[in-house]
């Protein structure tokens, strides 16, 4: 018997499965507007993936896109930092700071050709406002392609320090 069978067999019906199948991540309740008046930010990133049995290489392109998403009030972006896999700084992007309008947003590129990140490098965002804002979206886009295959995905950002304290 198929798999979705045997979850009709359990009682499963077909409303449940669509909630499991198409519920876009992130949609199970988060619906509470989250204020801040500044954040650390995480974001993981890649230089390139790992894929087929040879563990042969596909780099890729990284766009940082840092969005406000407050309609009334701006922030100010303090730096914005890229990091190897090690750690180490390889890009400041941010000599200086630098304001988003309400609904404005920014992006950072990480060229394909560019794999000086490793296996496993990530993004600092570091933002403050002077009163407490809708909290900005910071999410890496990493675009790959070769051989007329591709791959593409998002990797959000994660709160790591909220208010320059952890």
């Amino acid at each position: 018997m198929s798999g979705i069978l045997r979850l009709f067999g359990k009682g499963i019906g077909w409303s449940t499965l669509f909630l499991v199948v198409f519920l876009p991540s992130g949609a199970s309740g988060e619906s509470e507007v989250r204020l801040s008046k500044g954040q650390t930010i995480y974001v993981p990133s890649y230089s390139f993936v790992y894929y087929g049995d040879r563990g042969r290489m596909l780099n890729v392109t990284v766009t940082l896109n840092v969005r406000n998403t407050d309609p009334s009030h701006p922030v100010d972006l303090l730096s914005v930092n890229y990091y190897d896999t090690k750690g180490r700084l390889v890009i400041n992007y941010l000599p200086a700071q630098v304001s988003l309008g309400p609904f404005e947003s920014v992006h950072y590129q990480v060229d394909e050709s560019d794999i000086r990140g490793g296996s496993a490098p990530f993004f600092v965002v570091k933002w403050k406002s002077d009163k407490k804002v809708n909290v900005p979206v910071v999410e890496a886009v990493i675009i790959g392609a070769a051989s007329m295959q591709g791959i593409s995905f998002v990797s959000p950002g994660r709160e790591i320090i909220e208010n320059g304290t952890k």
